[in-house]
Order: structure tokens, then C-alpha cells, then sequence
């Protein structure tokens, strides 16, 4: 099937292998992270889900992940990219890397990206206050090219540290901010449209910025709660302009890379017989 512009309900794993191969442009998606339901002091346990169970054994876990990431590589078009939002946890002092499972799927990891929170979950002080959680650009290689296509310098500008807190104003209890899928979206597929999927939709906030940016979206939840509120948030997409037009401000450079080489500008390069001095301070 091609569906378009739809929130299903439905278990992610069934859903997307209904789905035709090659028919995504672009995927985003935090799925929960298995943080478990005990022992987890107060602000964790609070993150609860309205259905999905996030206490299962770590190693179903990991499978699990591998097995939907592998079948969104299959539905992505080659030279499709998917952004897979995770953090790094503790489990009895050993810390669980999302790499662990992401370098046993298909996909060709690009790039990882910090995504600066600005607030913390913790409350102990067993390490330092984490306030970062990983987004990883996940690529469908084309002819096994794992390079892929530049970004524009006005989207590359933004760096591979993004700062912005989480969304607060929302019933899910652990949701992204939109200006996360506006900037990935933009930079991405820059002003085409295309087809935007996430397996995990949650309140629906990556179809709603796809929707916002003309492209048309799938989204699929396991909660029909959670799918009742995203389609409602999609009724009302145009109360979301401003914070859309607030992050495509930002992408602007003034001048390219390209430009400043044709100009014998600064770009970054060794010159011969410019000499560069290092001091302390």
C-alpha cells in the first residue's frame, strides 16, 4: 500500500511491512526507550505510555528496533534518509549505546547529532546531569555510494549540536519539539515535497511539520488515544506557522562555500605563505 497523509493505527512492525518498498523520502521518529517502570526515581517513572510497554528484557528491545529500522530501510527510496532520536542509558552502572543496535541494522549511519535538551532527568548525582539525547542520520545508500548529496550551506550553517528544550505543552509524555522534524525536514528534502513517515507518531508532531511544509506524511501509534490527538493537532496546523517560519529564518548564509572560493575568500583551507600563529591566553 501507499498511504498518504494518514495517521494509522496499528502496531509499527505490522504496519510498515504493508507498506511498498521504495516510497518514503524521509523518516523521523523517537520510539520509547525502554527506560523500564521500577526503580527509576521519580521524573522517570512518570514518562508513561498510554499503551506501548516500555520494561521489556533489553536484548527483545534491540531486536525489536532492528527489525522496524530494517523494514523502513526497505520502504525508504534509495538516497532516503531516516533520523532515529535515542539516548544513551544506565542499566546497574553499564551504559546502553544506541549504536549497539543501529550498526546491526542497514542502514549506513551518516551522522550522529546532539540534541542539547537544556534540561536534566537526572535527580542523583551518580554522573554528571545529562541533557543530551542522540539524533542519528540514518542513509539509504544509492549504488552503495554511503556519501550521499551535500547540504545546502544554509541548512549545513546549523551545526550537529542542536539547542531547544523539549515540547511542554503537550498530553504525550515524552514528545519532541517540532522545531526538531521542521529543521530535519527542511534541511533535508530543501522546499521539494515529499513523503514523511513516523512509526512511533506519538502526539503527531512529525506530520505536523511536514504538513506544514507542504510535504505529505504517514504516521502510525500503537494508542488510539494518541492517534485521536495528533489528528486533532493536524486539523489545527496553521496555529504551528509561526514556530515554522521562526526555523526556516535561521537557515540563511550569506556566502557559500563555493562563493568564497571563486573569490579567494576564507574556506578553511592551507593558503602558501599565510602563516598561522597559536598563543595562549
Amino acid at each position: 500500500m501507499k498511504p498518504k497523509d494518514q495517521i494509522i493505527k496499528g502496531d509499527a512492525i505490522n504496519i510498515l511491512k504493508k507498506i511498498d518498498s521504495d516510497f518514503i523520502d524521509l523518516g523521523i521518529t523517537s520510539p520509547p526507550y525502554n527506560k523500564g517502570g521500577k526503580h527509576k526515581g521519580w521524573l522517570v517513572k512518570n514518562v508513561k505510555y498510554n499503551i506501548a510497554n516500555d520494561n521489556i528484557p533489553e536484548e527483545v528491545y534491540q531486536e525489536q528496533q532492528i527489525k522496524v529500522l530494517d523494514e523502513i530501510f526497505r520502504i525508504t527510496k534509495p538516497g532516503g534518509s531516516f533520523f532515529y532520536n535515542h539516548k544513551t542509558r544506565w542499566v546497574r552502572g553499564q551504559m546502553i549505546h544506541p549504536m549497539e543496535w543501529l550498526q546491526k541494522t542497514k542502514w549506513t549511519v551518516r551522522q550522529e547529532i546532539i540534541w542539547d535538551r537544556m534540561i536534566a532527568a537526572n535527580i542523583r548525582g551518580w554522573r554528571f546531569w545529562q541533557i543530551d539525547e542522540r539524533i542519528y542520520w540514518l542513509y539509504k545508500p544509492i549504488n552503495n555510494n554511503k556519501i550521499g548529496e551535500e547540504l545546502k550551506s544554509k541548512h549545513a550553517l546549523l551545526t550537529s549540536i542542536w539547542r531547544f528544550p523539549p515540547e511542554r505543552k503537550n498530553g504525550h509524555p515524552a514528545p519532541f519539539p517540532l522545531l526538531l522534524p521542521i529543521r530535519i525536514i527542511y534541511s533535508v528534502l530543501n522546499n521539494k515535497s515529499g513523503v514523511v513517515l513516523d512509526p512511533y507518531v506519538g502526539s503527531g508532531t512529525t506530520c505536523l511539520a511536514a504538513k506544514l511544509l507542504g510535504s505529505n506524511y504517514i504516521g502510525i501509534d500503537i494508542s488510539r488515544e494518541y492517534v485521536k490527538d495528533a489528528e486533532n493537532r493536524l486539523k489545527n496546523y496553521l496555529n504551528y506557522k509561526r514556530i515554522a517560519e521562526e526555523e526556516i529564518s535561521k537557515h540563511i548564509v550569506e556566502k557559500t562555500f563555493a562563493d568564497r572560493k571563486k573569490n579567494n575568500g576564507n574556506t578553511g583551507k592551507f593558503r602558501k605563505g599565510v602563516t598561522i600563529q597559536s598563543k595562549l591566553l
